[in-house]
């Protein structure tokens, strides 16, 4: 006597797919932010009753609706892009650097205690260059301590790094404290407000434009040190394998070290443009949550530096674009974080299926 049974296959399954050309992935991420785009409209209209055709271009006015708004978006996206470039080669080695919001407020920290400590007494020149070199020493060191115990003790880098933002928000706090002005303020206020001493110089009539051409060239530098210098190679190989990296003579340890080193010391610089060159004082909140977006930014664009400001600016404009409909039509400011928050739930989502392909059954099979 024989059973015959029946086995049916799912109606589909998910399938590994084949890297994609590069235009094609960027069809499908459009694709998705049009979607995206559609989803939020039909929101807006159920939710608030408002026109989704208004609403957008009040978003369009709240990023480029006058040169100051402009210039403050270039701004806001230079800040971004440059903490995305600090992460990128540690991601691209594997070692998950979840540490750049409190790299960047050392970075910022040592700004801030060079021109309180040190300004009006040397050379508002070599104050500066003071400035320079101690925020990247010290987003550089505070990038170095973790790099340092994953190489010689293996540990988690990801918590490490996490669990070190709140030593570098506690600190910042402890100096603000320390150096309030006026005492029982709770805030340091404007550094040096009446000589400017220790502030980044001005580009012609352009408050930002310095900031902007000095990201710029990190984008650049870091293009080509990851696209074609040795270091870049030996990081990339890291990232591949270490096993392999180690078979083929790299020191791995020496990789991990250095590499860090970079993504802090970049940290370090984007402190140095917060605090000397847009906000002129210090405070627990300087970052404003760069350092995690920043993550979402690298990931994206898939550790390009080139494509990175094409990320960068996306989640710049939706983030000045949603607090200005937020403002034009009196909405909470959370439907503007709503709206914002299903874009990049899209654009993520984008991902699976540029790296997955969902097969589906033609047929079933029958097991006798």
């Amino acid at each position: 006597m024989s059973e015959k049974n029946s086995v049916r296959e799912p109606l589909f399954h998910v399938a590994k797919r084949d890297t994609l050309p590069v235009w094609k992935s960027w069809i499908i991420r459009i694709i998705s932010i049009l979607i995206a785009l559609v989803v939020c409209a039909v929101l807006t209209m159920l939710l608030t009753g408002e026109n989704p055709i208004s609403v957008y271009a009040t978003m369009i006015k709240g990023a480029f609706g006058s040169e100051r708004r402009i210039w403050n978006l270039l701004q806001s996206l230079a800040m971004l892009l440059c903490i995305s470039l600090a992460v990128t080669p540690a991601f691209k080695m594997r070692f998950w650097n979840i540490g750049a919001e409190g790299q960047v407020l050392i970075g910022g920290l040592a700004t801030a205690a060079c021109m309180i400590c040190l300004g009006g007494k040397i050379p508002n020149a070599l104050l500066i260059i003071v400035m320079i070199i101690s925020s990247m020493l010290a987003g550089g060191i505070w990038a170095l301590i973790p790099a340092v115990f994953k190489a010689k003790f293996n540990t988690n880098e990801t918590l490490f790094t996490l669990m070190m933002n709140y030593v570098g928000i506690q600190l910042v706090s402890y100096f603000t404290m320390y150096w309030e002005n006026p005492k029982g303020s709770g805030k340091i206020g404007i550094i040096n407000s009446a000589d400017h001493a220790g502030w980044l110089p001005t580009i012609g009539e352009y408050e930002y434009l310095l900031n902007v051409i000095v990201v710029f060239a990190i984008t650049v530098f870091m293009y080509i040190y990851l696209k074609y210098s040795k270091h870049g190679y030996e990081i990339s190989v890291v990232g591949e394998s270490e096993n392999t990296a180690r078979y083929i003579g790299i020191n791995v340890k020496k990789v991990i070290i250095r590499t860090m080193l970079l993504s802090g010391a970049v940290c370090g610089i984007a402190g140095l443009l917060l605090v000397g060159g847009t906000n002129h004082t210090i405070t627990t909140t300087t970052a404003n949550g760069r350092g995690f977006t920043a993550i979402m930014v690298s990931w994206l664009a898939k550790f390009n530096p080139i494509l990175m400001i094409l990320t960068s600016l996306l989640l710049v404009f939706f983030e000045k674009g949603a607090g200005e409909i937020a403002t034009v039509f009196g909405l909470n400011e959370s439907f503007s974080d709503i709206i914002t928050g299903i874009v990049l739930f899209f654009i993520i989502g984008s991902e699976f299926f540029i790296n997955y392909q969902l097969k589906f059954r033609h047929s079933h099979k029958e097991v006798k």
